[in-house]
């Protein structure tokens, strides 16, 4: 783990190579992004259901292509654990804003909970179980929310489900949860969750990426309100070419998106030159995956006033159209029209 000045990542256009994010160790990858400040406190959600505390500036600070430091060496995490969410609290002391505000938290296997923040408001050195997780399952995500939004979980074979977050009742830390969406087919597996207050977040659009560097984002209205546990839509045509869906957050147009590769290359871009399209189409290439690798995470940037820095010695450079010095625009897009849309994949399944 590290921190890293934003700054330090100059914007691209989309279909670019992008630059060296960080050096990753032999088997190990890059695979949470996340901004914040330093005086802020992070809450760190572990794939076995734990809640560990960190202030930002407790954490080391790094060069952009420098390797980190060990997690366990900062939390009391156990060996056979590891983070799988990490959520950003301004200040845990503001009473009004920790009795207001709930952590949602989901699962691989479709199990969502939501516990009220005041939980979690009471730092322990060796944390504190943040929800029971089953045998098989691992958890996934977890959002912060007002109590207001409305939940998106998709899964890596191209379905999403949209619901409002009423239908999940406020619960212990100890608890196991509710279904969220319908996992049934072998290697299925849910891969993002989003959560937009729809009266106050309405310019908000939902972006999702595959793992051969496709995405596209789509208008929340397009995904339509069900009950939990549902089947879902179609949110993105999954092919041999785009691989399985790997990422969903939801965006603005004044945002930048981060891609990380697995090798360790990301890639920084405006969200406004990422197209606009339908729930059944399979998007536009956003960065050029070498053979072998693949997307590993994704995050969000809001737009930053400064002038963005030039490229440095070393660095990957945009790719270039010939030899004109314009950047090449990949406007590959295809649109399929498919009877998915109103047969298996609108289909709902009972409330578990």
């Amino acid at each position: 783990i590290k921190r890293t000045s934003a700054s330090d990542y100059r914007a691209q256009r989309r279909g670019g190579r992008g630059v060296m994010g960080g050096k990753t160790r032999e088997e190990d990858y890059i695979e949470h992004l996340f901004v914040a400040s330093t005086h802020h406190t992070m809450l760190f959600f572990t794939e076995k259901g734990r809640c560990y505390w960190l202030n930002v500036y407790q954490i080391p600070e790094g060069e952009k292509n420098s390797k980190g430091r060990a997690i366990q060496n900062l939390l009391q995490i156990s060996p056979d654990d590891k983070v799988r969410a990490i959520i950003d609290i301004k200040d845990l002391q503001d009473a009004d804003f920790v009795n207001s505000h709930y952590i949602v938290l989901c699962t691989q296997k479709g199990v969502i909970k939501k516990t009220a923040l005041a939980d979690f408001s009471r730092p322990r050195s060796t944390g504190v179980n943040a929800i029971t997780i089953v045998e098989g399952d691992q958890l996934l995500e977890a959002r912060l929310t007002d109590g207001a939004c409305e939940i998106m979980l998709a899964i890596n074979s191209g379905r999403a489900i949209r619901f409002p977050e009423s239908k999940v009742r406020s619960t212990g830390r100890g608890a196991i949860g509710v279904t969220g969406i319908e996992v049934e087919n072998e290697g299925e597996e849910v891969v993002g969750m989003i959560c937009v207050n729809p009266e106050t977040q309405k310019d908000r659009t939902v972006l999702v990426v595959s793992e051969k560097g496709y995405g596209k984002r789509t208008p929340v209205d397009e995904y339509r309100i069900t009950n939990r546990g549902g089947k879902g839509v179609k949110t993105i045509s999954v092919t041999e070419k785009t691989g399985k869906l790997v990422g969903m957050v939801d965006v603005s147009e004044n945002e930048d998106l981060m891609i990380t590769c697995r090798s360790g290359i990301t890639i920084r871009m405006k969200v406004g030159a990422i197209s606009e399209q339908g729930r059944a189409t399979q998007g536009v290439k956003l960065i050029r995956i070498e053979e072998g690798d693949s997307i590993a995470a994704l995050t969000k940037l809001d737009e930053e006033d400064e002038e963005l820095l030039t490229t440095e010695e070393g660095e990957a450079t945009p790719v270039t159209d010939g030899e004109t010095g314009t950047v090449a625009e990949n406007n590959e897009t295809e649109t399929t029209n498919s009877p998915e849309n109103t047969s298996e994949g609108e289909q709902e399944a009972p409330n578990a």
